[in-house]
């Protein structure tokens, strides 16, 4: 089968032949690959940036934002059936700590964890895949056309939720409410694909969300964000540090940039009692200076928490289906307007290494008729 791989620590992508994969265990199930993700992850990968191959490879078959369908089971599985729309997740846990052994993965605490696609094991930019049932959540049939929008939108779940979590499990009056979200100010920083599925499950809690980001506000990023009743907020006109004198102070900021002076300098805009939610994984090693007393003073006198966030468990790309299909019900085909560009996987090369301005998220279509 055909698959599409990277000479690792190289800008190398080619497309390579692969033994088509085979099911030799009753726990397992087999997908056709439809559509595959690309990430800023691929991109990284696709430039010769961090990535590790399969024990005795050179090479690495990328993709981890996955969609497919079933096309074949073990006689123990019960989760899916042939037929069925599905979706793998992406880490393996080390088999060593206790929340890797409870299928929490993303909460390893070895360190010793693989991911499918990034970090020595292979991933779905392919046409088949196989795996354990237990990595396996299935996408009903309406969700077809979002389905891919899975594994991204179940990061944002994951962050948000945890965040939540905190506020709910610390603060006293949190638990007198339905939802801690509710009506409250909740700023996302970044519109990129991430930036806005957490933009949009705000959104669906009911939340007063405005996005940040330095692109013209007629552009595909802020259109789509003010669609779900999104605000959005130009960077270029409205400083980081200044957010707050422009729309008060911000009870939950979701970052997404990985850029990390604004993610300091956001700070400035976090209310008392409030939650910051880091995603974004700034690059490069650029010293940065940060008054160290002054962010220490207003963590601790204010109240406030700040949590960096990875990877999602099993759970959280269930919560990503359900949110998928009341977002469905809300906007109708506006969420599938997130999918901007499709590309053949004959088209690998030029999908990874360009990237246009008014792109949202790309993916690369396998088996799919679109």
């Amino acid at each position: 089968m055909k698959a599409i791989a990277n000479i690792t620590g190289s800008a190398t992508l080619q497309l390579v032949d692969r033994p088509e994969p085979f099911i030799s265990a009753d726990d397992e199930v087999k997908l056709k690959i439809l559509r595959v993700g690309i990430c800023g992850t691929d991109r990284e990968e696709a430039a010769g940036g961090r990535s590790k191959p399969p024990a005795g490879q050179t090479d690495l078959v990328i993709g981890h934002e996955m969609f497919g369908q079933v096309v074949e089971v073990g006689k123990a599985v019960t989760r899916v059936s042939v037929g069925d729309y599905a979706v793998f997740t992406v880490r393996r846990g080390c088999g060593k700590c206790l929340p890797c052994n409870m299928n929490r993965s993303d909460m390893c605490q070895s360190g010793e964890f693989v991911e499918r696609g990034i970090w020595g094991l292979d991933g779905y930019q392919t046409e088949f895949a196989v795996d354990k049932e237990q990595y396996v959540v299935r996408v009903p049939a309406e969700l077809e056309a979002v389905g891919v929008l899975c594994e991204p939108l179940s990061v944002a779940e994951k962050a948000i939720d945890e965040a939540v979590r905190l506020q709910v499990a610390r603060l006293p009056d949190a638990p007198a409410s339905l939802d801690w979200l509710y009506g409250r100010p909740c700023l996302v920083a970044g519109l990129g694909p991430i930036g806005l599925l957490a933009a949009l499950i705000l959104r669906l809690r009911g939340a007063v969300v405005y996005g940040l980001d330095v692109v013209d506000e007629n552009s595909a990023r802020p259109q789509w964000l003010e669609h779900i009743g999104g605000h959005y907020i130009d960077g270029r006109q409205v400083p980081a540090d200044k957010v707050d004198d422009s729309i008060g102070r911000i009870d939950l900021i979701f970052e997404s940039t990985g850029v990390a002076a604004l993610e300091f300098n956001l700070l400035d805009a976090l209310a008392q009692n409030g939650a910051y939610v880091l995603t974004g994984i700034p690059g490069g090693d650029r010293p940065l200076e940060v008054q160290g007393a002054e962010l220490i003073r207003r963590l601790v006198l204010a109240n406030q928490v700040m949590v960096g966030s990875v990877n999602a468990a099993r759970d959280h790309y269930q919560m990503a289906v359900e949110d998928l299909a009341h977002a469905q019900l809300l906007w109708g085909d506006h969420v599938a307007k997130l999918i901007t560009n499709h590309h053949s996987f004959a088209d690998f090369d030029s999908a990874l290494h360009n990237h246009t301005s008014d792109e949202i998220k790309a993916v690369i279509e396998w088996n799919s008729e679109r």
